[in-house]
């Protein structure tokens, strides 16, 4: 809902909401696949969750399937995407929104397209790395469900 109160500027508004999704791919030993940021980029470095914005009039579901193919090269059917949890996050004058979730089938081998490497890594183990704030608080949720 708009603010048309006098006086009210458009600094004092709520930021911009940023919708991206977020895989957490599961193997069969319980282990996630994370992601490399490439040098570069903003957060260079940190290890994520892959996945990417959500185009628009792109379901969050088809959004992760496409952003899949473009980083990892694997086939996902959208319709196998089991919403998790979600993250919330400032990120300069966004609001970042983080959907994430559980993937246990796909196509192909993952491969780091766009991401300096890639590791399998159990949920207790990703406390040690270095991941983006958003990233960080879907750990705790993983740990429990996984």
């Amino acid at each position: 809902m708009a603010d048309d109160r006098p006086g009210t500027s458009a600094s004092d508004r709520a930021p911009t909401l940023l919708p991206v999704v977020a895989a957490a791919l599961v193997d069969g030993e319980g282990r996630v696949l994370l992601q490399r940021r490439p040098p570069g980029k903003q957060m260079a470095d940190l290890w994520e969750f892959p996945g990417g914005k959500i185009e628009p009039g792109e379901s969050p579901e088809a959004a992760l399937a496409r952003e899949l193919a473009e980083e990892l090269a694997i086939t996902v059917d959208p319709a196998t995407a089991i919403p998790l949890t979600f993250a919330s996050a400032a990120l300069g004058q966004r609001h970042l929104l983080l959907l994430l979730y559980l993937i246990r089938d796909w196509q192909g081998e993952p491969r780091p397209l766009e991401a300096s490497a890639l590791a399998w890594v159990l949920p207790q183990d990703m406390h040690a790395l270095a991941m983006p704030p958003a990233d960080v608080p879907l750990v705790a949720m993983l740990e429990r469900l996984l």
